[in-house]
């Protein structure tokens, strides 16, 4: 294999669609993993929550990202994740390059880098979970289209709500524990560990709630319902329909004006449906609930990603979502980089601000907008100086064992 073939892909190979979109899921993930750990129970009491003077505005805020946010920022990444591998294995082949090998050794500092975020930086990290099933998309990366489709689509709407009906029905969880990790003491005793800076007492903490609330159980229906969106990308991918989305725009227009309302729907009737009786208060509503919102979250992404390729084919469009673009391309980094922010606003911990006592859901939206805004900008002037963030080019050198140009000249 000659340097050539095995080059990672250069500035000029890129899809910007790709970018934008990249770019635009980050955001997604950021403002939902910052609600998420305000809102669900883990920084913040429920009486904490209810002292704001904006409780309104802090339960419509919360209600908006359920609604247009949660699991759709989630999709979408895992779904370009799986839209890149089929890119980069198509490119490697058409140069020659061993692909199998090469993504191997791709994956497995991935794995590395998502190990050391989970255990030292993030406690919702997922990409171990990308790494680990990025393995198992080299394993079926010859199967045919219809095959693709088909468990992508199954796995996709039913995996994670197979596995959550098997684990009620059976007893799997130990409910009494997992309810311990959002408790008024728990939550206590994590701000009181943060206001006293105390590091590594609060990685081990977070290290414990994964152990509960994520190794012991729900990793395997998170794994199923990633790989089914892993699956669906990679369809995508041979569909060309993102290569080539100036070829395709009639399509597009027809899933943003059916897909959107039809998602947006079934997720409003989720949202609503116990208030007007259709759910009720039992298991049966409850799995009710979630199929509603399996079906309805890739529809939403689904709409998400044209009504985005649409707009790039518009000049105003252009410039309003272009500056997703940069963070797009620096998506490790800036991924990463969310998570030392959320840290940094949260938690006590050296120059932290220690706001956990005090966040609400209109709070963290307000940092993530701030945190996404900072991160627009840094990636744009990085990308002025540089071919690849900072953490991109350590991941490229590891993998094809030399040293990219990174500066520009």
């Amino acid at each position: 294999m000659t340097d050539q073939q095995a080059a990672p892909i250069g500035s000029g190979e890129r899809i910007t669609d790709l970018d934008v979109l990249r770019g635009f899921a980050l955001f997604g993930v950021f403002l939902a993993n910052l609600v998420g750990i305000v809102v669900w129970g883990y920084v913040t009491t429920e009486a904490q929550l209810e002292a704001s003077t904006i409780r309104s505005l802090d339960r419509l805020v919360h209600l908006a990202v359920r609604i247009f946010v949660d699991d759709k920022a989630n999709t979408l990444f895992a779904f370009l994740f799986g839209l890149g591998f089929y890119v980069q294995m198509t490119r490697l082949g058409e140069r020659g390059a061993g692909f199998t090998g090469l993504y191997a050794r791709r994956l497995l500092i991935l794995m590395v880098i998502g190990v050391l975020h989970i255990t030292f930086i993030w406690f919702w990290d997922i990409l171990h979970l990308y790494a680990f099933l990025g393995f198992a998309l080299l394993l079926v990366r010859k199967a045919s289209d219809r095959m693709i489709l088909f468990w992508g689509l199954i796995l996709a709407i039913f995996g994670r709500l197979g596995f959550s009906m098997f684990a009620e029905l059976s007893g799997l969880y130990d409910t009494a524990v997992y309810d311990a990790l959002s408790s008024d003491a728990a939550v206590l005793e994590r701000q009181a560990l943060s206001a006293a800076g105390d590091y590594w007492a609060l990685v081990q903490d977070f290290w414990h709630v994964n152990q509960v609330d994520y190794f012991n159980g729900p990793i395997i229906g998170l794994a199923f319902y990633t790989f089914g969106r892993f699956l669906i990308g990679m369809w995508v991918g041979r569909k060309q329909w993102l290569h080539r989305a100036g070829d395709f725009l009639p399509g597009f227009r027809n899933v943003l004006l059916i897909a959107l309302p039809l998602g947006l729907g079934l997720e409003i009737l989720n949202q609503f449906g116990d208030d007007i009786g259709l759910l009720g208060d039992s298991l049966a509503g409850d799995f009710f609930g979630e199929f509603l919102h399996m079906v309805a979250t890739p529809l939403i992404a689904a709409g998400y990603v044209s009504a985005i390729v649409l707009a790039l084919r518009t000049g105003l469009g252009a410039r309003l979502f272009g500056i997703f673009a940069p963070v797009g391309r620096m998506a490790l980094t800036n991924y990463v980089m969310q998570s030392f922010i959320i840290g940094f606003a949260l938690f006590g911990i050296g120059p932290g601000l220690d706001l956990m006592s005090q966040a609400t859901a209109t709070s963290a939206m307000a940092i993530a907008f701030a945190g996404f805004a900072f991160q627009i900008v840094f990636s744009h002037f990085w990308l002025k100086a540089f071919h690849f963030g900072p953490l991109e080019w350590v991941w490229r050198a590891l993998t094809y064992g030399n040293l990219p140009r990174m500066r520009r000249v």
